[in-house]
């Protein structure tokens, strides 16, 4: 098909894709949100599996707009340039599903000038919108001590981030910071060598910074209630995560809907506690073994679903 082909020439692979469209089988399948549209691999099989329903989608990449545009259905499509968290100022309401995929794209991983990846050397960009967040490289140059450290060791999860932090600080003022081979460098000289595995070890620290130059785990905690309000009653929820801290966030809320204890330590009674819905997943979803060996980058994702309580109409 022609569609295939101009997937396969995106480089884009979408993940999990027949565990969320069974997801989304449960509800009346009429109005869904991509929240996180992307390379479009998930929109394009919601509207073949649901051909009776409209799609709105969402990126804060204008870019990813421009190349999902060129192959999804138009006529029942609606594409909109907004970051996620933003997603109440939606003129449509009560969707039958929502979508977040929390993972880059290939387009984007692929693309040097981004700055996403040390595999190319290009611009320490990073940036989601290039439009208007502080680029990756200044980011390093100017952001406090106090956030390297939150970015390195607590988005990255960078044992040795002392380490790390130490060597941006004294880095500043050079050009060390201004490219992602460059980067990778200072950061993979910084670390101890039991450390420089088969993982390149500047891994942790580049996703440390994305995450934290594109504010991604706050727009996280922003849009999960805004989607459960947005829901039609006994719509589903569908969100996949690469991180263990994205994950964790919709755990906590997919739990608190489904009026379950949200961590160990939550000491509610049953009581205290309101059931809004019901978790379609007790254990994330992983992928197969299969779909890793065809798609190494999906290996660290997992899917959450929730369903709200109520008749979708």
């Amino acid at each position: 098909m022609v569609e295939d082909l101009k997937m396969r020439m995106s480089g884009h692979i979408p993940i999990l894709v027949a565990e969320v469209i069974a997801a989304f089988k449960f509800t009346s399948a009429l109005t869904f949100l991509d929240a996180t549209i992307g390379g479009g691999g998930h929109a394009r099989a919601i509207l073949e599996a649901f051909p009776g329903a409209n799609l709105w989608g969402i990126d804060r990449d204008p870019s990813a707009l421009e190349r999902v545009a060129k192959f999804l259905p138009r006529n029942r499509l609606h594409l909109l340039h907004n970051n996620f968290s933003q997603l109440d100022h939606l003129p449509q309401k009560n969707f039958d599903g929502i979508l977040f995929d929390f993972g880059l794209s290939s387009d984007q991983l692929d693309m040097p000038e981004r700055g996403f990846s040390f595999r190319f050397d290009g611009p320490l960009d990073m940036r989601m919108n290039p439009t208007t967040e502080f680029s990756a490289a200044q980011f390093l140059q100017t952001a406090p001590r106090e956030m390297l450290i939150k970015a390195v060791r607590d988005f990255g999860e960078e044992p040795n981030w002392r380490r790390v932090v130490n060597a941006i600080w004294s880095a500043r003022g050079t050009n060390k910071l201004d490219r992602t081979l460059s980067f990778a460098e200072l950061v993979h000289g910084a670390l101890p060598k039991c450390q420089r595995g088969k993982t390149n070890p500047a891994t942790r620290t580049f996703q440390g910074i994305r995450i934290a130059v594109n504010t991604e785990l706050e727009a996280i905690q922003v849009a999960l209630p805004k989607a459960f309000a947005a829901l039609a009653p006994g719509g589903v929820i569908a969100a996949i995560s690469f991180h263990s801290l994205e994950d964790r966030l919709v755990k906590r809320f997919f739990r608190e809907w489904a009026g379950l204890p949200t961590t160990r330590l939550d000491g509610r009674g049953k009581d205290e506690r309101q059931s809004m819905g019901k978790l379609r997943t007790i254990k994330p979803i992983t992928p197969s073994a299969d779909e890793i060996l065809a798609n190494p980058r999906c290996r660290s994702a997992k899917l959450r679903i929730f369903q709200k309580e109520g008749t979708s109409s």
